[in-house]
């Protein structure tokens, strides 16, 4: 699953949004997938495909439980995520609790980010964002680290044909 795309859509008084189209078909054609709803970043809500749920619990365990952020993450995060489903129209219900917690109401911004979706309130989106515009390049480096190095000759292992072993530049042999 790959979610990306900006979509403005509409939350009705049940809370519920329809999904659009190309999110739906990333999740798969099973409309009643289970999903989380929990607090995401900067006021943002989080949807997670199950697989994606797991994935951020495992990567979470491999910390060390006894740490105060683990500990302070783990009970905020865990204790508001609510599962769902998509329902037969395409819609998903966002728990009344979160609803508030991210102040949304009526037009919302939903984002596909990578593993999950993102719930933003349509302002608090375009603040984001425009803060953060002119700094694209600088962001996109530190999140991607320096570009490697070409594979010149100095950074190529060759074979030596006669005996079959691997030689690798700048080791003897």
């Amino acid at each position: 699953m790959f979610f990306t795309g900006k979509f403005h859509r509409s939350l009705d008084e049940k809370h519920r949004v329809a999904i659009p189209k190309p999110l739906r078909e990333a999740l798969g054609s099973d409309s009643g997938r289970l999903l989380f709803v929990a607090p995401g970043t900067d006021g943002s809500l989080a949807i997670y495909p199950h697989a994606a749920f797991e994935g951020l619990a495992e990567r979470l365990a491999r910390n060390s439980p006894t740490g105060r952020d683990v500990r302070d993450f783990s009970r905020l995060f865990y204790s508001q995520a609510k599962s769902t489903k998509i329902d037969q129209q395409g819609r998903l219900r966002l728990p009344s609790e979160l609803v508030a917690w991210a102040g949304l109401t009526g037009e919302i911004v939903l984002l596909g980010v990578q593993d999950h979706l993102e719930v933003w309130q349509p302002a608090a989106w375009e603040t984001y964002a425009a803060e953060r515009r002119d700094r694209y390049d600088q962001i996109a480096e530190a999140a991607l680290g320096p570009a490697p190095p070409s594979a010149g000759p100095q950074h190529q292992a060759t074979i030596d044909r006669d005996t079959t072993s691997w030689q690798q530049p700048g080791v003897p042999k």
